[in-house]
């Protein structure tokens, strides 16, 4: 199986980036249109990216504030069985590594690429709405 890595920084306390990428208001902020679900073991998300995007994935691993991983359960067929995670850690006050998988991905397709591509994008866009609180309107992301 093959795997999507991208580790980074960002400027703010572990316990703020865990709340955007864990909470629907957060998600909706930097990937999401729509997002339902807690961060809960076994809690199902709804990923909502419009009518053709409507995507579901169960929480597999948590520790809070510190990891959270989405099984996908619903999504296009390239994205079905993958996981997606976050480990997060904070070794200097206010400045959080993150380190972000993808994987079970079966080959390295187009769609492999192009999720690539879209993540780190979208990891940036993460970075920007907590470290200088922009957000980008959901229909100028990739």
């Amino acid at each position: 199986m093959n795997t999507i890595y991208h580790d980074f920084s960002i400027n703010t306390a572990s316990s703020k980036v865990f709340e955007a990428i864990s909470t629907p208001e957060g998600l909706n902020n930097w990937w999401t249109l729509r997002c339902s679900g807690k961060a809960n073991p076994n809690e199902e998300y709804n990923f909502y990216f419009g009518k053709e995007y409507n995507w579901f994935a169960k929480i597999s691993k948590l520790k809070i504030n510190q990891e959270i991983e989405f099984s996908m359960t619903e999504a296009m067929e390239e994205w079905l069985p993958t996981r997606f995670g976050f480990i997060l850690s904070e070794e200097v006050p206010n400045v959080t590594t993150v380190q972000f998988y993808h994987t079970n991905w079966k080959e390295i397709s187009k769609e492999f690429r192009v999720a690539s591509f879209c993540w780190a994008d979208l990891l940036r866009q993460l970075k920007q709405y907590l470290e200088k609180g922009i957000i980008t309107p959901f229909q100028e992301r990739n």
